[in-house]
C-alpha cells in the first residue's frame, strides 16, 4: 500500500497521503541500514510509518525485511 509493490515507494496510500517515501529499488536507499534497524522500523514505526507491532509474527517481520532487501537485486 505504502512503499509499492515492487518497493518503488510509490503505493496508492503514498500517492493518496502526497509522501516521498525511499526507492527500495535503489541500494542507496538502505546503504548503512541494518538488518536489525529495518526490523525495529517495520516493528516500532518511524515518522509517520505506523508499527507493525503485535499484528506481524518476529519471523514475518524477517521475511519483509528479506524482501526489502532483494528489491535492489532485481
Amino acid at each position: 500500500m505504502c512503499h509499492g509493490a515492487n518497493g518503488d515507494g510509490k503505493g496508492d496510500l503514498a500517492a493518496d497521503m502526497k509522501l516521498n517515501l525511499r526507492n527500495y529499488r535503489d541500494p542507496a536507499a538502505l546503504k548503512g541500514m541494518t538488518d536489525g534497524e529495518l526490523f525495529y522500523i517495520i516493528q516500532k514505526g518511524k515518522d509517520q510509518m505506523p508499527p507493525e507491532g503485535d499484528r506481524a509474527k518476529e519471523e514475518d517481520i524477517w521475511n519483509l525485511v528479506s524482501v526489502i532487501r532483494s528489491f535492489s537485486q532485481q
